[in-house]
């Protein structure tokens, strides 16, 4: 087993009291203001590993290097989100692995931003567009926060108008009202190999996109729905919850051969 590395200056860190009650906050060398809460000073966590314990605000926490999951629990929305059932599909879709250069069209609140960001890791890059700079300067916000700045690059771009300013991309991800306007451009900007991935809520979009998609030569296409249900673990009573999350989008991928 590995080492757990020490918390570094900068870094984002969820400092937890239980499940629920969690701040996530960026690890400084000065204090600072926690919105409805008060000051904390995180400075003596500096260079220690994750789980020491602090005494705030009358209340003891933990401080941990946050999950993925951590930081899409703590998103400012403004557009409704791709959840995370969905954005794990997303990425399979479009090939995204450590080290991938993508793009996403529709950066909204920024989840699969930083779903993307967490994704390609140190050595990829991801390339944000969003028609209104309103929503990408929250998805800046909420990317900074998770401390991905340097992993994205954000552009106000109408990409189904004006395509995209990349090229050889190995995935794009498209979560527009219209994504067949934009599919001869993603094929364009995508490596041949590359991979495209699309989020389309209801059958007259996903109908419209997968003949496009045909019609532009994308090989390997598939259309999938996800549907969430959790169970309910007790002893000698396990089963099924009666709510579960049913249909979000309808999520397709295809590939460029030729």
């Amino acid at each position: 087993m590995g080492t757990e590395r020490p918390l570094a200056e900068g870094e984002p860190v969820l400092v937890r009291r239980r499940e629920g009650e969690a701040y996530l906050l960026s690890l400084r060398s000065s204090p600072q203001s926690v919105e409805g809460v008060g000051v904390i000073d995180l400075s003596g966590q500096i260079g220690a590993p994750p789980g020491g314990i602090i005494e705030w605000a009358g209340a003891t926490y933990r401080v941990l290097r946050p999950s993925l999951a951590d930081i899409l629990r703590q998103l400012r929305r403004r557009a409704q989100i791709i959840t995370p059932k969905d954005a794990q599909q997303l990425l399979f879709l479009a090939q995204v692995e450590p080290g991938s250069w993508v793009a996403e069209a529709g950066a909204g609140s920024g989840a699969l931003t930083v779903v993307l960001a967490h994704a390609v890791g140190d050595t990829g890059h991801v390339v944000s567009y969003d028609r209104r700079a309103d929503f990408l300067e929250v998805a800046r916000r909420n990317v900074a926060h998770a401390g991905f700045s340097e992993r994205v690059r954000f552009v106000e771009r109408d990409v189904t108008v004006e395509g995209f300013d990349e090229s050889e991309l190995d995935g794009i991800v498209l979560d527009v009202p219209e994504p067949w306007a934009a599919l001869e451009a993603a094929r364009s900007a995508l490596v041949i190999g590359g991979a495209v991935a699309t989020y389309t809520p209801t059958y007259n979009q996903l109908e419209r996109t997968v003949r496009a998609l045909r019609t532009l030569g994308f090989e390997e296409i598939r259309s999938v729905e996800l549907l969430e249900r959790t169970l309910h673990v007790g002893e000698g009573g396990t089963r099924p919850e009666f709510d579960m999350l049913g249909h979000t989008a309808f999520l397709t991928g295809a590939r460029r051969v030729s």
